[in-house]
């Protein structure tokens, strides 16, 4: 039950078990307002930050000045014990009882500042990655396949998407090219179509492999395996002994994909996220950490 990141949003949930921040849990006797607490760092009209970084959710209600940065956030009343805090694409959302007051919560902020911030950045960082990763589906544009760019090529003579190499390869410069049989003024849907449909072949073609060779050395037994578009997940495993493995995978270089199947199938015999778990994966990928963050930092080509 692993998660991306990607043009699909979200932080790799179960694959990095990275929990949303929260705050301590406070009583009612902690809601009323205490003398020391700090100043109020927010207001509820608009207004735009003198100095520093503007952060800015969509769905803002709230504002909250924080380490000089302006950070406008979604304010939701849900019935919880504490304080909760999460970063996604849209920016800051927070949850909090509905007994707690503003005062507290601009505690709860203040507090909390240093994590809200840098998980702000990261998001912002990420939604400039995947920006620069929209594909112009053209003739020679590139694309990652298993880790290497490969250039698309329209050859009408081919027959549906073939995989060559070029005839001479340059140092740095990509040197496969995925020749589709389609003509020079196909639109840019048709080729991504073409494009799209190749890789898929692909991944089931790899996913079956790799899944059969580490089924043997985790002695698990996979009774089915599907290919998965989810917009969060990577993949995910379940009891009965079927798999599913997210296509995009099929960008990343082997080791990368190595490890997804290895995760999902190490659920066959462990349903958690145990040291027992990490031990079933280790045991057939010693070196498992390099390309978990490898998955963590990487991103995927955005297809619309």
């Amino acid at each position: 039950m692993s998660r991306w990141p990607g043009p699909w949003n979200m932080l790799q949930r179960s694959l990095f078990d990275e929990p949303d921040a929260a705050a301590p849990p406070l009583s009612p006797a902690a809601a009323r307002p205490q003398p020391s607490a700090p100043p109020s760092t927010e207001t509820a009209a608009p207004r735009e930050a003198l100095a520093g970084e503007v952060f800015r959710h969509p769905r803002a209600q709230r504002e909250a000045r924080l380490d000089g940065h302006l950070v406008a956030y979604e304010m939701r009343r849900a019935r919880r014990r504490s304080i909760g805090f999460v970063v996604g694409p849209d920016g800051l959302t927070v949850s909090l009882p509905r007994w707690i007051g503003h005062r507290e919560l601009d505690a709860a902020l203040h507090e909390k500042r240093g994590w809200i911030l840098r998980k702000l950045r990261e998001q912002r960082e990420r939604a400039a990655r995947l920006q620069s990763s929209r594909i112009d589906w053209r003739d020679g544009t590139g694309l990652p396949f298993l880790g290497e760019t490969v250039i698309v090529v329209l050859d009408p003579r081919t027959a549906g998407a073939v995989l060559d190499a070029a005839a001479e390869a340059l140092p740095g410069v990509p040197s496969r090219l995925l020749r589709v049989g389609l003509p020079h003024t196909a639109s840019g849907e048709q080729i991504r179509d073409a494009v799209q449909g190749w890789l898929q072949r692909q991944a089931r073609r790899i996913f079956e492999e790799r899944v059969e060779q580490f089924a043997q050395r985790l002695q698990v037994r996979v009774r089915r395996i599907a290919l998965s578009s989810a917009a969060t997940r990577w993949g995910s495993a379940n009891a009965d002994g079927s798999i599913r493995l997210n296509w995009r995978l099929v960008h990343f270089a082997l080791p990368i994909i190595d490890y997804v199947v290895a995760h999902e199938l190490a659920h066959l015999r462990e349903m958690n996220h145990s040291p027992a778990f990490w031990d079933v994966v280790r045991s057939v990928l010693p070196e498992y950490q390099a390309s978990r963050q490898a998955l963590r930092d990487g991103t995927v080509p955005v297809f619309d």
